[in-house]
């Protein structure tokens, strides 16, 4: 080993000791403190050779090889802030980032993952989340992470590799799963979706637990069988690159002219207007959140029964429903 890479291993030492003892002060890991470790030894910044920082005049890149020692210090040491990082750029557009330390420590948390599972992550990135997985499970061939792009599941090899780790990438859609993986005993989305695919339920197995993002929250859903499965958003917000392939979400624009200016404000009424989108008018969607008493992501949850799939507002069986794609 080289004094470069002595430098950069210790600038990384110091960087992720730093990011594991901020997101150890909100007491994410209280519950599961196993995931502590996996953060604490995982090295992120072998998962993002490179990355881009928007600043005024674009993004600006940081990567490993630059040959300033003061770049490279910020390289390292950004690899590790609670911040995701974009990764991967076409035509301006986001598709691939490395997504923010203590929001993945969220996320892994209520996945609930328990000995022997096998997980399949759906996005796998810069392979960084599937590392983790990997490190807390103990064994590589328990974890399948799957995306669209062949240049992405590819440099996600790398990184794993590099990293020490091997657990099954896959190229394919998302939003079919991986049969020839399955069954799974709990599945995590990286991606936003806007609806939950049948294909994954169909590969699960009963009781298992499925984390995706859907309308800028995070939705935990039980298995109950390949066509049924319900379960309650999580309390935090959360925004994802969109899944590219067959289950991607299609802009839309909604007109919230007429409504006060809160409701442009408010990230828990925009969460609620994406939820029943197609089924509320923005008027009447606000009047029932403000009736309601501003509910939170917590009270909202879905429900999906064989062609069916529905939202809901505190009780699954009504008053409040609005049919999801």
């Amino acid at each position: 080993m080289g004094a470069y890479d002595t430098e950069i291993d210790d600038l990384a030492a110091a960087a992720r000791a730093g990011l594991v003892r901020e997101i150890d002060a909100d007491g994410v890991w209280a519950a599961e403190p196993v995931w502590r470790d996996a953060f604490a030894t995982v090295p992120r910044h072998l998962f993002v050779p490179y990355y881009y920082v928007s600043g005024r005049g674009g993004y600006e890149r940081r990567w490993r090889e630059s040959p300033a020692p003061e770049a490279r210090e910020r390289w390292v040491r950004g690899a590790y802030e609670d911040m995701p990082l974009a990764t991967r750029l076409r035509d301006g557009e986001l598709l691939s980032s490395s997504s923010q330390p203590s929001l993945m420590a969220q996320m892994l948390v209520a996945l609930r993952v328990g000995e022997g599972d096998r997980i399949l992550e759906v996005g796998a990135g810069t392979g960084y989340n599937a590392a983790l997985l990997a490190h807390r499970l103990g064994d590589d061939d328990l974890v399948t992470t799957v995306d669209l792009e062949p240049e992405i599941t590819e440099s996600a090899r790398q990184h794993l590799t590099a990293a020490g780790y091997q657990p099954v990438v896959v190229t394919g859609d998302g939003a079919r799963g991986v049969p020839e993986r399955a069954p799974f005993d709990r599945i995590i989305a990286t991606c936003a979706l806007p609806r939950v695919p049948r294909a994954w339920l169909a590969q699960c197995r009963p009781g298992a637990r499925v984390l995706t993002p859907l309308a800028t929250g995070l939705l935990a859903l039980t298995v109950r069988d390949a066509e049924h499965a319900e379960g309650r958003f999580l309390s935090t917000p959360a925004y994802f690159v969109p899944l590219r392939g067959e289950g991607r979400a299609e802009p839309e624009d909604v007109s919230l002219a007429g409504l006060p200016d809160r409701a442009r404000e408010q990230d828990l009424f925009r969460f609620m207007l994406a939820l029943v989108r197609g089924t509320l008018e923005p008027r009447a969607a606000y009047a029932l959140w403000e009736r309601e008493g501003e509910p939170a992501r917590a009270r909202y949850g879905v429900t999906v029964a064989g062609e069916r799939a529905w939202a809901w507002l505190d009780d699954p069986e009504g008053p409040y429903l609005w049919p999801l794609p």
